[in-house]
């Protein structure tokens, strides 16, 4: 009798399932989880134009929103300046190197004092800020003391919001390392959802500080709780813990010093252009909707490749393989270059209908919509230079490397403020516009020549024929979609209906015009983007 093996009738291997890389214990590849962060992003983004569609409707572009806008400025400065503003890339980087010894325990022990140390530190700042408050929003608004209190009051509101974000961003690294990315997906949606709630809940009872309220429920239930259930999942236990001779608190503080004592126009960019934007009531608010509606693509492709980016490059530069790491660094940012051109031209081309359909009506009136517009289309300009610069900045967390990166990014916020506002003063709020371009361009710039200098990451290793490809078919699309918009009847008619059948009809010419000259010049682009898997 013949005996039967297993390798005379093989198991076939079970088909994954179609959404199983939306599971939140799915392990994604570098691509996969940009696509599953894009995604999310995308959704994320759509919720954040209903909010501020929300907002602009309900309250306009005046002295409250204004008010609104700047009572985020003094928390967000706080978290910078203590905890580098970036508490999960850099613990990230540490994780990484534990899972890679399998050193588990210690790893778990690193996160309780890390967390316990500085929860104690934000604590003690954030109490006293809440005394300093009317300090720090009378330089904001020293003629409108109206203005001041009602900044000063939803300041003190938005403030504790700090502990969730500061726990959520070290938890997040458990599920990070792992190379699980749903949990980090989705908790920024509970957040803005938290907003949107407040407003509509709260704001006939007590106005627009509903949103601060609604921003500081979404913190605790999106970054904060949505993290702290995934880090239980994976089995770590928090406990209370001092201990500042623990190595990776020292590690940590080591690579998190430089992103505290210094400053980059990544974040500088919103508190110089508030700053500035000041003098008029209602340009604070409206250059503010011009960046937020920005940052929504950018969120998209820059934020998101770089997040999940990160766990791969610290992976790659922990088990010293410096060949694999430059070619991934230089593989993602060929890649968002691309996609970041690419829609720049959309973006710029439909500058005017898009905003007016998501903002204008009710409280925000046509002329607020035209001047968001305008400002809005400057800033498209510099997508791809945000968008890359994620990328370049991960690079150099990855490899535990923040002081080269945080000292050229002080350095360029400290010059490039004299240029905000001399084209403040010779052009006004459009000039501010413009100088936060010019200052993205240099720090991106300035980022890649270092990265190159050290011999860590190549410049010669960029896809320049790729570039190129997106390029001629972004100069192609742009040329397409102003023509069309000239031609349509709808076209200069400010209605909703002309602003869709613009949007709608310049979307496709634009899809169609890519694709179309990115085949025909033998782009990988396309079929890149249509692949989860690195």
């Amino acid at each position: 009798m013949k005996t039967v093996t297993a390798t005379d009738n093989p198991i076939p291997p079970v088909p994954a399932k179609r959404f199983g890389w939306l599971r939140p214990s799915h392990k994604h590849s570098a691509v996969s989880a940009t696509v599953l962060l894009s995604v999310f992003a995308l959704l994320s983004r759509i919720i954040g134009l209903v909010r501020d569609k929300y907002i602009a409707y309900t309250f306009g572009a005046g002295p409250g929103t204004d008010a609104y806008n700047v009572a985020f400025q003094l928390p967000d400065l706080i978290n910078y300046l203590l905890i580098g503003g970036a508490a999960s890339i850099s613990f990230v980087t540490i994780l990484s190197r534990y899972r890679e010894a399998n050193q588990h325990e210690e790893g778990d022990r690193a996160l309780s004092v890390i967390l316990t140390t500085m929860l104690l530190v934000l604590g003690g700042a954030i109490l006293l800020a809440e005394f300093f408050v009317p300090l720090y929003t009378h330089l904001y608004f020293p003629n409108s003391p109206s203005e001041a209190v009602l900044c000063t009051f939803m300041t003190r509101i938005l403030l504790p919001g700090q502990l969730f974000f500061f726990a959520g961003g070290v938890l997040a690294a458990v599920a990070l390392v792992r190379k699980q990315f749903t949990y980090q997906a989705v908790s920024p949606l509970i957040y803005t959802l938290g907003i949107i709630f407040g407003g509509v809940v709260l704001s006939h009872s007590i106005g627009i500080p509903s949103l601060a309220w609604g921003a500081l429920a979404g913190a605790f239930a999106g970054p904060f709780l949505v993290n702290a259930y995934a880090a239980r999942r994976a089995g770590v236990h928090y406990r209370p813990l001092l201990d500042f001779s623990n190595p990776g608190l020292r590690s940590w503080v080591r690579m998190s010093l430089p992103l505290m004592l210094g400053v980059t126009v990544v974040f500088m960019d919103n508190i110089i252009l508030t700053w500035f934007a000041k003098h008029s009531a209602g340009d604070i608010t409206r250059l503010m909707y011009a960046k937020r509606l920005f940052t929504a693509p950018m969120a998209i492709i820059g934020q998101a490749a770089g997040a999940a980016s990160l766990p791969f490059f610290a992976s790659l530069y922990s088990r010293k393989l410096f060949g694999d790491y430059a070619s991934a660094v230089n593989r993602a940012v060929t890649r968002i270059l691309s996609v970041a051109i690419l829609l720049s031209a959309a973006m710029f081309a439909l500058a005017r209908p898009a905003v007016d359909l998501v903002l204008r009506g009710g409280s925000f009136n046509r002329a607020d919509a035209e001047l968001t517009a305008l400002y809005f289309a400057i800033f498209t300009i510099s997508l791809a230079l945000w968008a890359s610069q994620a990328i370049y900045s991960r690079a150099f967390f990855a490899a535990g490397e923040t002081f080269v990166p945080m000292r050229a990014g002080t350095i360029i916020t400290v010059i490039s403020i004299p240029c905000y506002w001399l084209l403040h003063q010779r052009f006004g709020v459009i000039g501010l516009a413009w100088a936060s371009n010019l200052a993205i361009l240099v720090h991106t710039v300035t980022l890649a020549v270092l990265l190159h200098r050290r011999r860590m990451v190549s410049l010669a290793g960029l896809d320049r024929l790729e570039l190129g490809r997106a390029l001629l078919a972004a100069v192609a699309s742009l040329a397409g979609i102003t023509l069309l918009l000239h031609a349509l009847p709808h076209s200069h008619i400010q209605t909703y209906l002309g602003d869709l059948i613009a949007l709608l009809v310049g979307g496709v010419l634009w899809a169609v015009l890519c694709y179309g000259v990115l085949y025909l010049t033998g782009s990988t682009l396309p079929s890149q983007l249509r692949s989860r898997r690195a």
